[in-house]
């Protein structure tokens, strides 16, 4: 698998990374030594990049890559988040004495003296405006907490507004065939500022693995059921923001349109195909996904036949969705 440059940190990663909010919690219940197991697969497939959060499962998904890391000779860049402990969740909180707190505990969860990377957790808009929240991630660098830090956006123009500033190397942000304004408005912009570009939920929450159906029942804990219409955090971030039955629809008529056989890694080789993509971070439960996930990166790049097959779909069912929120 390449491995591409994130952002002016001097490191290298590989272009499919691996997500564990779904080992952490929110997506039903997944036993510890599962996760181990999935985080295990991901190091052993030759995975370099894995993130996480400390609101996964509350420091979970934190604690279980320490364990496997401790036991494995395998040494990723590890991304974390912070933020989203606040209650309330305002803009003023992201100063220096709740980042520093954050960061301590993180850093007791992943066993390491200093965080590779620190994204602000989807804060408010606000924050991208305050620049005494940037000095406060420079302060935090200084005192080797954390060797870089980036943030996490839910839109397109918080992304536009971070990459001003000079210390943040790197923005996550959700970008697939169902969610393409990055690639109209901000992919482009990173580039050119030397950001990396970290792609969250690419599968559209499992809309384009191709596996759900109108017939699925989603555990009371999964998000998929209790934010369908973003009772708990932005609705963005379960199935990219499309209704689900629309979502199905989309789907059935992109295969049909592009006749194509494996969805899921056709979805991850779509998103890489796009250079200023440094790394996409799919999640999964089991060890064979996370390998199905990898092999994705070798497939052949999408055709422009197929190219089209996906612009027309996301025309026809899915731009009104979303298209101006995100």
């Amino acid at each position: 698998m390449d491995e591409r440059q994130l952002g002016s940190t001097g490191e290298s990663v590989t272009a499919v990374g691996l997500g564990t909010w779904q080992i952490g919690g929110a997506w039903g219940d997944v036993p510890e030594d599962q996760g181990r197991d999935v985080v295990r697969a991901a190091l052993d497939a030759g995975v370099t990049f894995l993130d996480t959060a400390d609101v996964y499962g509350d420091g979970r998904s934190e604690s279980l890559i320490a364990d496997v890391l401790e036991e494995h000779d395998a040494d990723p860049f590890v991304a974390t988040k912070a933020g989203r402990r606040l209650d309330p969740h305002v803009a003023d909180d992201y100063d220096l004495a709740h980042l520093r707190e954050f960061v301590d505990r993180s850093r007791e969860n992943l066993d390491t003296e200093t965080l590779d990377l620190l994204q602000l957790h989807c804060p408010p808009t606000d924050v991208y405006y305050q620049p005494e929240t940037f000095d406060a991630l420079e302060a935090l660098v200084d005192e080797d907490r954390i060797a870089n830090y980036g943030v996490s956006v839910e839109r397109v123009e918080e992304g536009l507004k971070a990459v001003e500033y000079d210390g943040v190397e790197s923005v996550q942000i959700i970008f697939n065939p169902f969610r393409q304004r990055p690639a109209e408005h901000f992919l482009d912009r990173a580039a050119d500022e030397d950001v990396g570009v970290i792609v969250r939920v690419p599968y559209a929450s499992g809309l384009l693995t191709g596996a759900l159906s109108a017939d699925d029942e989603f555990p009371e804990n999964d998000h998929r059921n209790f934010n369908r219409d973003g009772e708990a955090f932005d609705v963005g971030e379960t199935f990219a923001g499309v209704p689900f039955e629309t979502g199905l629809e989309a789907v059935e008529e992109l295969q049909d349109r592009a006749g194509i056989d494996d969805l899921a890694s056709f979805t991850l080789r779509w998103i890489l195909a796009h250079d200023a993509v440094t790394t996409v971070i799919p999640g999964t439960t089991t060890p064979a996904h996370v390998r199905s996930n990898v092999a994705a990166a070798d497939r052949a790049a999408p055709t422009a036949e197929e190219r089209a097959a996906v612009d027309a779909v996301y025309d026809e069912h899915v731009r009104e969705h979303v298209h101006h929120r995100w």
